[in-house]
């Protein structure tokens, strides 16, 4: 298990071109970022190609990657679920026929991506259970169901800019629980 400062090197060597670094990088984190792909789009096969396009983002932006403090892992989730938010919003409605029809082939994660995925999950509810219940609605329908903020604005009867307030808060609030 690598720690976030050997996750930031690697990182820094990616954006100087380094192939070792950027295997090491995926290595390290392709399993977690699988897994928030997976659970934003619940498609393996999209997850799979929006994992690779966030690994091709990495090596393209990775000089654009600051070490201000915030773990290097909050970086790369959040440019995994930005491309998977993506995405889910580009997908067209299914056409009808054998097209609808679902894959037959087993769509679960690995059994070491649902592993981590609990093990993150639990932080995360432990951590989101000590919002307000209403802000702790709006993060997931904003940061894992893909809603947009002025659909959450609606839908709480709120204007746009305290929406993004609320989910502001909220995320600052999740960072400390979670750093604790």
């Amino acid at each position: 298990m690598r720690t976030p400062s050997d996750i930031e090197a690697l990182i820094a060597r990616v954006a100087l071109g380094d192939r070792a670094a950027f295997a090491a990088l995926y290595d390290a984190t392709s399993a977690k970022l699988f897994g928030v792909c997976l659970r934003v789009l619940n498609d393996r096969h999209e997850a799979e190609d929006a994992l690779q396009e966030v690994f091709v983002r990495v090596w393209h932006k990775a000089g654009r990657y600051s070490a201000n403090g915030l773990s290097p892992m909050t970086w790369l989730i959040t440019l995994a679920r930005n491309i998977a938010i993506d995405r889910l919003r580009a997908r067209k409605a299914p056409a009808d026929g054998l097209d609808a029809m679902p894959e037959l082939a087993d769509a679960g994660p690995t059994p070491e991506a649902a592993a981590i995925a609990a093990s993150e999950s639990a932080r995360i509810a432990g951590c989101l259970a000590e919002l307000e219940p209403g802000r702790a609605d709006a993060v997931r329908r904003a940061y894992l169901d893909g809603a947009t903020y002025q659909e959450l604005a609606d839908r709480y009867a709120v204007p746009l800019n305290t929406m993004r307030t609320w989910l502001r808060r909220s995320l600052l609030k999740l960072r400390e629980c979670l750093s604790r």
